[in-house]
C-alpha cells in the first residue's frame, strides 16, 4: 500500500524518507483497521528498501490521532462482534514500532491519545509542537491504557506513568518532554522545514537535534517530585489514601483523586496492575498481556457503558460495575490477566 493510500491515510517516498500521513481529519484521525493494515504494509516495504533511511508519520488537522474509532467499536460490540482482529493487528503494529530497525519520527502537532499514542510513542523519536496534547484517558470510558501502555508508562520516571494511566490527565509538550514521552520540541511553523530536511538526507537524530527548540514552549506545569510522592503507594488504595490526605493542599492531588473516583473502578484497578507488571516485561510480552485484558474487557459491560455515557448519549452518567474501588476484589482483577489458551495473541514481533 506504499506509496499510495486512500481517503484515510496516504503514503509517499521523498528522497530517503518514507512518509505516512493520517488524513482522516474530520474524525480526529481516529484509527481504522484499514489505516492499521496500511501502516503495517508500508513498514514491511520500507524495512527492506535500501533507499529509505527513515520514516516520518504525521497527520492533517488538529489531531495527530485521538485514538481508535470508539463509536464503531460500540456499534460492533452491540452486534456481538468484538473486533478482536482489529486489536490483534493494532497490537502487532505497536510492537513493530518498538523494534523497527530504521528511525521512525512521529511529528505530533495536536491531540495524541489512545491508539495514536501506540503509533508514535514506541518509535525512536517523538517530536511535539506547542499544539501537542498527550493523554491516555481510557479508564474514563471503562477501558484500560493499552497499545503498549503497560510498557511505556511503567518506564516513565517519578511514577509519572501511574499518574497518567490512572487519571487520564492531559499534558502538553514541556511536561511530555520532561517525562520522556517527547524526545524533541519543534515549533509547528518549522515542521515543513524539518520534513524537507528529512527528505534531503542526513542522519535523522542529528537533524532533530538541530531543530530542537525546548525553550519555545511554556515551562512544565507538573512537579515530578510531587507526582512521585503522591503515587508512591505500593497498592492502589494506598495511593488513594495519599491523594485524599494531600487534596486539601495540592491541586494536583485533588484533580487526580476526582479523576480516579470518576473513572471505572475495575479499569483503574486493572490499569494499576498492568503498569506495575509492565516494567518487568518486554514490549512483545506487554502486548500479549494487554490482549488478555482486552479480550475480557470487550466481553464485559463497563467499556460499552462508558462509550454510551460519554460518546453516544453524552449524559456522562456511566453506571460502573462495581461502583467503587473499595468493591473491586483481587479475584476480579486477576481474571483479566489469566492466559487465553487457544485465543492468545500470537505473531507479535520481538527484538532479536
Amino acid at each position: 500500500m506504499a506509496p499510495g493510500g486512500n481517503d484515510e491515510i496516504a503514503f509517499e517516498e521523498n528522497g530517503p524518507a518514507g512518509i505516512i500521513t493520517l488524513t482522516r481529519e474530520a474524525a480526529l484521525n481516529a484509527l481504522t483497521h484499514t489505516m492499521i493494515n496500511g501502516i503495517s504494509s508500508a513498514l514491511d516495504r520500507w524495512e527492506t528498501d535500501p533507499a529509505i533511511r527513515h520514516i516520518a508519520i504525521r497527520a492533517r488537522g488538529r489531531a495527530f490521532s485521538a485514538g481508535g474509532d470508539l463509536l464503531d467499536l460500540y456499534k460492533q460490540g452491540q452486534t456481538g462482534d468484538h473486533h478482536f482482529t482489529f486489536f490483534q493487528d493494532e497490537y502487532r503494529l505497536n510492537a513493530c514500532f518498538g523494534i523497527f530497525p530504521k528511525p521512525i519520527i512521529a511529528l505530533i502537532d495536536g491531540i495524541v491519545m489512545g491508539g495514536g499514542v501506540g503509533i508514535s510513542v514506541h518509535g525512536r523519536y517523538r517530536v511535539m509542537t506547542e499544539n501537542a496534547v498527550f493523554s491516555m484517558p481510557e479508564v474514563g470510558i471503562g477501558f484500560f491504557p493499552d497499545v503498549g501502555g503497560s510498557y511505556f508508562l511503567s518506564r516513565l520516571p517519578n511514577r509519572m506513568g501511574l499518574y497518567l494511566g490512572l487519571t487520564g490527565a492531559r499534558i502538553r509538550a514541556a511536561d511530555a518532554r520532561q517525562a520522556g514521552i517527547a524526545t524533541h520540541i519543534v515549533c509547528a511553523e518549522r515542521l515543513p522545514e524539518l520534513e524537507a530536511a528529512l527528505a534531503a538526507g542526513g542522519d535523522a537524530g542529528e537533524l532533530l537535534e538541530r531543530f530542537d527548540q525546548p525553550d519555545t514552549v511554556p515551562d512544565p506545569k507538573l512537579d515530578p517530585n510531587e507526582i512521585e510522592r503522591l503515587f508512591s503507594g505500593s497498592t492502589l488504595l494506598e495511593i488513594i489514601d495519599t491523594l485524599e490526605n494531600a487534596s486539601g493542599d495540592s491541586e494536583v492531588a485533588a484533580s487526580a483523586l476526582k479523576a480516579i473516583r470518576r473513572a471505572a473502578p475495575l479499569s483503574v484497578a486493572v490499569a494499576f496492575r498492568q503498569i506495575q507488571e509492565g516494567g518487568a516485561r518486554s514490549l512483545a510480552e506487554c502486548m500479549q498481556m494487554e490482549y488478555r485484558i482486552l479480550y475480557r474487557m470487550l466481553q464485559a459491560s463497563d467499556f460499552y457503558e462508558g462509550i454510551r455515557a460519554v460518546i453516544v448519549d453524552k449524559t456522562n452518567d456511566p453506571k460502573w460495575r462495581p461502583e467503587s474501588l473499595e468493591a473491586v476484589t483481587d479475584e476480579s482483577v486477576d481474571a483479566y490477566f489469566r492466559p487465553l489458551g487457544a485465543e492468545e495473541l500470537v505473531g507479535v514481533p520481538e527484538a532479536t
